[in-house]
């Protein structure tokens, strides 16, 4: 139980990383440069060894446990903790109405797909947060280890594949606590875990995160 706390906590602090990556997506008018700074989020999750779901995901080739699954719940549930309580502040500040409005815009596209389309554009997601993850962790050039996280983020957010983390940020900002959004949530999720492993599970290649 102790761990699982510690798991949590982590994910809270993960959760505000990614919000604080999202709210700045939202704030930039500029699509591509709103993508780019988005990866503040990853940036600031690895350097300082939080925890982020649709990472440690990528350690369930090597993890397949039942306490694993428990680690990955505790922290999709603090990051949910911790996208939502960053949705909360900064409505309270002068930036609300542009990040509402952003967020509202945002939210209804993602919400009125199908939610094969939210689980495909899922997996695709994860798998950009794996080829970030991983590259952050192998590569030993200092450039080539940012890079990474750089590439693999704004690739994702500027293509608008969905990542379960960012969408508890996005629908929370825009008032979506609805059942709708939780579903979408779920299904977002599940394809950000078989964009986890599917690259892995491909090639053979192992992938702690």
């Amino acid at each position: 139980m102790k761990e699982l706390l510690k798991d949590f906590r982590g994910g809270i602090a993960g959760g505000l990383a990614i919000a604080i990556g999202g709210a700045i997506f939202l704030l930039v008018d500029n699509k591509l440069a709103g993508a780019a700074l988005f990866s503040v989020g990853l940036f600031t999750i690895c350097v300082m060894g939080l925890n982020l779901f649709t990472g440690k995901a990528c350690a369930l080739i090597d993890n397949h446990t039942g306490a694993y699954a428990l680690k990955l719940a505790a922290i999709w549930l603090g990051n949910l903790v911790g996208a939502v309580a960053a949705a909360l502040l900064l409505s309270l500040t002068r930036l609300s109405d542009k990040l509402t409005a952003g967020a509202q815009t945002v939210s209804a596209t993602k919400l009125s797909q199908p939610l094969y389309s939210t689980f495909i554009l899922g997996i695709f997601c994860n798998i950009l947060i794996w080829l970030a993850v991983t590259g952050y962790r192998d590569i030993k050039d200092a450039v080539g280890k940012y890079l990474a996280l750089l590439m693999g983020v704004t690739v994702f957010v500027a293509a608008g594949f969905e990542h379960c983390v960012a969408n508890m940020f996005y629908l929370a900002m825009a008032g979506e606590y609805t059942l709708k959004a939780l579903l979408f949530l779920v299904v977002c999720t599940l394809g950000n875990v078989v964009g986890a492993v599917l690259i892995p599970l491909i090639i053979g290649r192992r992938a702690k995160a």
